[in-house]
């Protein structure tokens, strides 16, 4: 198979507006053709779209706007990991040489449909992710006495790490007592422990070896990837204390790169409530089981960014198909020394970790400079 590069990105300011959802793309779209040289429409021959917005024929609609004629374009929706889902499509149709150069972006409004599942519903489970939430919460407190103390810190880093990113939702710091006086929404999930559903878009360009090092000095190389998807309904975990599909995609990522997670740099992980990233850290291999909290206690102490640097889902915010090529974009940007005030000293290794609907579906990608 063919070497397989990330060489442009855009990434638009997270927020709520009356901008329509094409009009968000296309803005992410322009600024990834400003990041690349000699890069032209006529150069890409893949168009792919992430979005949960369920509005028809969204990828050529782009295209077509974008001034591009692709030979292959079509949309990914997976919740919230469609924005990874969409770059593993890429990559596939990369490596195998059905496509050379393939635009990836995804995007998403605070009210697109995805937050709830029909699915759920028609079978008269819990209908907001925050009840799944609330239960690995739970579970994780039982069996490692996790404390709400513990989750607050999560929240108080990564809106700390925010402010380092102009394109975030959340401008403001909130203080451990702002998260521990937040609205309680269950009995141990609070609204700053949720990320925020809002207006947003990132697009990359992939493409390969031959094409990247006529478009960029600085490629960014896809080395590994995993995928796993457990079940459609949360309550399938055999342990809610666990992320099983986090636990098998980032294997599956770590064996193809040949990397582990000591040779990590960098790590974008999904923190769509805080507890995500407690045992997101767990599952793949920074730190022990049970021992989440402690880990994220330090980064806070130390001001340490390697976790989260952009703000994560609870400070950059979470327009649902934009998140996962947003996270891209990130660890893209970390890896080249471009990420400003938020950069991690000398990352050369950076992971992206992108998961839907309580873990049941997860993706992990291991990108080197």
């Amino acid at each position: 198979m063919r070497k397989v590069a990330i060489v442009a990105t855009g990434i638009t300011k997270f927020d709520k507006s009356e901008r329509p959802l094409d009009m968000i793309m296309l803005s992410a779209v322009k600024k990834m053709f400003e990041s690349g040289k000699n890069l032209e429409q006529h150069d890409i021959d893949a168009v792919l779209a992430s979005t949960n917005a369920n509005r028809n024929y969204i990828a050529n609609i782009i295209s077509e706007l974008s001034g591009i004629k692709p030979k292959i374009s079509h949309s990914v929706e997976s919740l919230c990991n469609s924005g990874t889902n969409s770059l593993v499509s890429a990559y596939a149709y990369v490596s195998s040489g059905l496509a050379d150069v393939v635009l990836v972006v995804g995007a998403d409004k605070a009210n697109n449909p995805g937050l709830v599942l029909n699915w759920d519903m028609s079978r008269g489970e819990y209908t907001h992710p925050i009840f799944w939430s609330s239960m690995f919460t739970s579970a994780h407190m039982r069996k490692y006495g996790t404390s709400l103390e513990d989750l607050a810190y999560v929240s108080v880093k990564n809106h700390d790490n925010a402010l380092s990113n102009p394109d975030a939702f959340f401008d403001k710091s909130f203080s451990f007592d702002d998260v521990m006086k937040s609205k309680n929404l269950t009995e141990n999930v609070r609204l700053l422990d949720c990320s925020m559903p809002c207006d947003g878009a990132a697009a990359i360009l992939v493409c390969s070896e031959e094409k990247a090092r006529k478009i960029t000095d600085t490629p960014v190389w896809i080395s590994g990837i995993g995928q796993q998807t457990t079940s459609a309904s949360f309550t399938k975990n055999n342990d809610l204390s666990s992320m099983e599909s986090t636990r098998h995609a980032v294997t599956q990522a770590y064996n193809m790169s040949g990397k582990t997670a000591d040779d990590v740099d960098v790590v974008e992980l999904h923190d769509a409530f805080s507890i995500c990233e407690i045992i997101g850290l767990e599952e793949m291999g920074f730190c022990k089981k049970g021992e989440g909290s402690k880990l994220v206690r330090s980064l806070y102490d130390t001001c340490d960014k390697k976790i989260n640097p952009r703000g994560g889902l609870l400070g950059a915010g979470h327009p649902l198909g934009a998140t996962g090529i947003a996270q891209v974009v990130e660890v893209c940007r970390q890896l080249g020394g471009s990420a400003g005030k938020r950069q991690v000293p000398a990352a050369k290794t950076g992971l992206v970790h992108n998961m839907s609907a309580g873990a049941t579906s997860s993706t992990v990608l291991v990108l080197e400079s």
